[in-house]
């Protein structure tokens, strides 16, 4: 049995707008919810974001620190094709 897990990633935002902000996930912008947050948000902040709605705001430091992680996960599971032998 495969067991599958969502996680929240940790994003930047990049605007706000009333209750919605736009923020970049890896080169990737979208749109999130601040509705659950329940505190302000401003450019450059980091949220911690799962389906869709901001959930916490996060240290700076400890935002790059989650995505160099990740990167890092992400790195081990895909490798790349070993190089055709001679």
């Amino acid at each position: 049995m495969q067991i599958s897990m969502c996680l929240a990633v940790p994003t930047q935002v990049q605007a706000v707008e009333g209750n919605v902000a736009t923020v970049d996930v890896q080169g990737i912008r979208t749109r999130v919810r601040l509705d659950a947050l329940g505190e302000e948000v401003a450019p450059g902040d980091y949220l911690l974001v799962h389906a869709g709605f901001a959930i916490r705001r996060l240290d700076p430091q400890d935002a790059r620190e989650t995505l160099a992680l990740l990167d890092e996960l992400s790195a081990l599971q895909d490798p790349s094709p070993p190089a055709p032998s001679p």
